[in-house]
């Protein structure tokens, strides 16, 4: 009786099922939305790959008339992208790094530790993340003017214009959320794995370094690609905390390619596809552990 409810639950009045045609209206709206997703993306490569005198006479709405690689060599010299492809390095590998160990540690102490503010702790971490960047420009840029620093860890002595200035902001707007996603990935661990640790003398590190740590890593790898995303592509901070152009990262060298009163868009462009190259490259060594990351929610409870 169940399995003739299912069938005749799912099919239309005139007898029809109409599994296949929600499952055709579902592939068309995802091919949809990718294709929609992908278009600025290849109209972006469209016109890198076209000389400016091209679309200068043609427009860029139009079909080329000849194409070449050269916009990506002029983009790489002129913008000295090298340079600032090392000023983001390490400004991301570092950032990336403290996060994932301090959001890993404060999880695990937030969900395998038994303190009353633990619950006032999540709280306090999670609504950091409903502050907006702009609210508080005003009083940090005051602070890191004040702030001084040691020579080796900036040439200024001050927080402001300094790797370190940039290192430690993106910590701060970044903890929140991983704290957030990997406490609620650590309380899905099962409670008998840490009585057996207990059982057996495992210490507080122990059950963090060699039990919960390696259960996340998942989660990590798939943080740990968002967050070079993020980082990587951060615009709002470098220009607003560092004034010196040669210390920006990246994203701010592509303003070097804009002229004063012409703007070279086919330039920009294939500026704009070197720099992304090194988040695509991250995404690609870690796909496998980025999927399984974002599906561990849905197959845990």
């Amino acid at each position: 009786m169940t399995s003739e409810a299912v069938p005749a639950a799912a099919a239309l009045p005139g007898g029809r099922d109409r599994r296949p045609r929600v499952q055709l209206l579902a592939q068309i709206f995802l091919v949809s939305a990718s294709a929609l997703w992908l278009l600025p993306i290849l109209f972006a490569l469209y016109i890198a790959v076209r000389p400016y005198s091209d679309t200068r006479k043609h427009g860029y709405v139009s079909l080329p008339h000849d194409l070449t690689l050269s916009n990506f060599s002029d983009a790489w010299s002129q913008a000295d992208m090298g340079r600032f492809f090392w000023n983001s390095a390490l400004i991301t590998l570092p950032a990336v790094v403290i996060v994932l160990c301090l959001a890993a540690g404060a999880a695990f102490v937030l969900t395998r530790v038994n303190v009353r503010i633990n619950v006032a702790l999540l709280i306090l971490f999670t609504a950091g993340n409903l502050l907006p960047q702009q609210v508080i420009i005003t009083p940090l840029f005051r602070m890191y003017l004040k702030i001084p620093l040691p020579s080796f860890l900036a040439d200024s002595g001050l927080m402001y214009n300094s790797a370190f200035g940039l290192i430690v902001i993106n910590v701060a707007f970044q903890l929140g959320f991983c704290v957030f996603v990997l406490s609620n990935y650590m309380k899905s661990v099962p409670d008998e794995m840490y009585e057996a640790a207990l059982v057996d003398g495992a210490s507080l590190w122990t059950r963090f370094w060699k039990l919960t740590v390696p259960l996340c890593r998942p989660a990590l790898a798939a943080l740990a690609t968002l967050l070079t995303t993020w980082i990587y592509n951060d615009f709002f901070w470098a220009i607003t905390l560092m004034s010196s152009g040669d210390k920006r990262p990246v994203t701010s060298a592509l303003a070097n390619l804009q002229g004063q009163f012409v703007s070279n868009q086919n330039l920009i462009a294939a500026g704009a596809m070197i720099a992304a190259i090194p988040t695509l490259v991250v995404y690609i060594l870690l796909q496998k552990q980025f999927i399984a990351g974002l599906s561990l929610g849905s197959s845990k409870g």
